[in-house]
């Protein structure tokens, strides 16, 4: 895991103790004290200012292990309730603190409230501060599990998706061995050979277009995109496999939207709208690409006279490798990384994508971007 939020918490952690032991010294100073004897009633001076400054969770405890101080993100994590520490883990680690004097580093899994299954993984620190009080602070690790475990399922399915074809491929070239004396039976296995090859290539394409769709530098040359244009390229691409399905594609729509980006992804992204209208339509149906701009925001609708989607699942469609009937996309070639995709270059440009669907009344896609501004051209000109 990435430690590089470990300096700024260092240095917020120090900058706390060291006021506490600013405070009790001064105080220990101005009455001709040792600081080990002085008893403050209150919390350090500066302590307050630097909780409630906290982005991250930070507690301060009194020798009852009652909360005299919280900041906005203990709160919003549900660490504190009624002025105490809330998980018993929590309160088990200021406790030995106490007992052994010495500054405690865990990983914790918490629940993150009272009702369901949601956890919260933390990174939490805890030290005395001063002669009576306890400093308890807490990094949300919680992203960096999900990613990790977005990992884990990705690596599992691509190793299943991919097997698949790689069987399929490695099966039909024995077969053709066997039947070097069969050139009818040569050819339909060189055939279906060819298929598969084809599908373990696109497969191959789609996951390498995904990871540099999460890359974070996947913008770095944004340029003015006419959006007419991305509709025309898409549309071309997708013209042979529509006649081959019979799908009339037509668009129409506000001419002259502009945004910024990247237009080969744009167009990939739309490319992958149409091609899946295409292949869960009707002979005879139409797909149809609408554009619209408005209050600043471009808006591409595609959309289909097919089976539609079923309401569970729209809101997973968007899952990588996820898909509402998997025969029909194995027997189509689907991969089921597409949507990701299409997800992917929309955020990618500060979109967003949404879907509506009835079983059998079809499907409409909409990619909503911000329309390009004079100011947004100055501010792209700036960063360049």
């Amino acid at each position: 895991m990435d430690s590089a939020w470990l300096v700024p918490a260092a240095l917020v952690f120090g900058i706390i103790l060291g006021a506490g032991v600013f405070a009790i010294v001064a105080l220990a100073a101005r009455r001709g004290q040792h600081a080990a004897d002085v008893v403050s009633s209150a919390v350090p001076d500066g302590v307050d200012q630097v909780i409630d400054a906290l982005e991250s969770a930070g507690v301060v405890l009194d020798p009852s292990n009652n909360v005299v101080k919280a900041s906005p993100g203990a709160l919003a994590f549900g660490l504190v309730w009624n002025g105490a520490l809330v998980h018993p883990e929590l309160v088990k680690l200021v406790d030995r603190v106490r007992r052994e004097g010495e500054p405690i580093s865990e990983e914790l899994n918490l629940s993150r409230g009272p009702f369901g299954d949601a956890n919260i993984y933390l990174f939490v620190r805890v030290a005395r501060l001063g002669a009576r009080y306890i400093l308890l602070l807490a990094e949300d690790r919680t992203e960096s599990y999900r990613l990790d475990e977005v990992r884990r399922d990705f690596v599992a399915n691509i190793s299943h998706e991919l097997k698949t074809p790689i069987g399929a491929v490695s099966l039909l070239a024995e077969a053709l061995a066997s039947a070097s004396d069969e050139p009818e039976q040569v050819r339909r296995f060189a055939k279906r050979l060819t298929k598969e090859s084809e599908r373990l290539a696109r497969i191959t394409q789609e996951i390498i277009e995904l990871s540099r769709l999460q890359a974070a530098d996947a913008l770095t040359k944004a340029e003015l995109v006419d959006i007419d244009h991305v509709v025309a390229l898409a549309i071309d691409q997708n013209r042979v496999v529509a006649d081959s399905h019979k799908v009339q594609l037509v668009s129409g729509g506000d001419a002259g939207a502009e945004v910024y980006g990247d237009e080969a992804l744009l167009a990939v992204a739309l490319h992958n709208l149409i091609s899946n209208a295409i292949q869960y339509s009707p002979k005879g149906s139409r797909v149809g690409v609408g554009v619209s701009h408005y209050d600043g925001i471009v808006e591409i609708a595609v959309t289909d006279q097919g089976v539609g989607i079923p309401e569970d699942d729209q809101d997973r469609v968007f899952e990588r490798f996820f898909r509402t009937d998997p025969a029909r996309s194995r027997n189509t070639g689907g991969s089921g990384l597409g949507l990701s995709i299409v997800k992917h270059v929309v955020q990618n440009h500060g979109g967003d994508i949404r879907v509506w669907s009835q079983p059998g009344n079809g499907s409409t896609f909409t990619i909503r971007l911000p329309e390009a501004s004079q100011a947004a051209a100055a501010s792209l000109g700036a960063r360049a």
